[in-house]
């Protein structure tokens, strides 16, 4: 179907068309029918998507930039490797998603529903997750420097490796997700729910963690230097081999309530304190 250059589409049936590299810059495509639709490598480039069907829709490697997909179906499309950057995304569907390796630097995806997505490497610098659903989602490797989650929903979500330094996490859900090596410097976790989550070998070097909850968290080898802790909940969380010198507000009580310091680095105060009152925190973990 040759519809390249067409820029009025509003509406138009669209499913399962095969619009391989067409050329929809700056199209109208708003509430059309593009299920199952073949996008690879088309231009879509500040086109209008809004409320569109592109559900199971394939759009490897098209370009997407500053497009409008605000609550458009994007449920089990193939994303990879497309062009988002600054794309409006603001309450879309990409519920089981392929993002993989996609790029979507600046993106507003505010209240977008990205569960069970795979956004594997996928480049999120200065995007906007606010209340974003990702639960259970992959973002391994993924890059989030500076990317805005406030009040999103992460529960059981992968984030392995992934670079969130100054990432804004306040009042997000990251209950039982993998935070196994991320990058978290100068991130803020102000009021996060972090239960049981997995944080082990994390640099978190002057992040903002005050209120966290970090009950039964797996802390093992994490880096805290410098970070703020004022107010935490450490209960049950596993601490062996953490840095944690120079870290901020953090008093006996809270470490007090922790699994393990077994090998943790501590400021001499609060090191000789522990050691006196528990001496058992010290003691090689079975």
């Amino acid at each position: 179907m040759d519809i390249s250059g067409k820029k009025d589409l509003r509406g138009a049936n669209l499913q399962g068309a095969d619009l391989i590299e067409a050329n929809l810059q700056g199209a109208n495509l708003q509430g059309a029918n593009l299920q199952g639709a073949n996008l690879e490598e088309a231009n879509l480039r500040e086109a209008n998507l809004e409320e569109a069907n592109l559900r199971g829709a394939n759009l490897f490697c098209s370009n997407l930039t500053e497009a409008n997909l605000e609550g458009a179906n994007l449920i089990e499309a193939n994303i990879e490797k497309a062009t988002l950057q600054l794309a409006k995304l603001h309450l879309a569907n990409f519920k089981e998603a392929n993002l993989q390796g996609a790029n979507l630097q600046g993106a507003d995806l505010y209240g977008a529903d990205l569960q069970g997505a795979n956004l594997q490497g996928a480049n999120l610098y200065g995007a906007d997750l606010q209340e974003a659903n990702l639960e259970g989602a992959n973002l391994d490797g993924a890059k989030l420097g500076g990317a805005k989650l406030e009040r999103a929903d992460l529960i059981e979500a992968n984030l392995e490796g992934a670079y969130l330094i100054e990432a804004n996490f306040q009042r997000a859900n990251l209950q039982g997700a993998n935070l196994k090596w991320t990058y978290l410097i100068g991130a803020n976790f102000k009021e996060a729910n972090l239960e049981g989550a997995n944080l082990e070998g994390a640099k978190l070097e002057g992040a903002y963690l005050q209120k966290a909850k970090l009950e039964k968290a797996d802390l093992k080898d994490t880096h805290l230097e410098g970070a703020n802790l004022q107010g935490a909940n450490l209960q049950g969380a596993n601490l062996q081999g953490a840095n944690l010198q120079g870290a901020q507000h953090l008093s006996v009580y809270q470490l007090s309530k922790v699994k393990t310091l077994h090998n943790a680095k501590l400021d001499e105060e609060l090191l000789m304190s522990l050691k006196e009152e528990y001496p058992t925190l010290f003691e090689k973990p079975e």
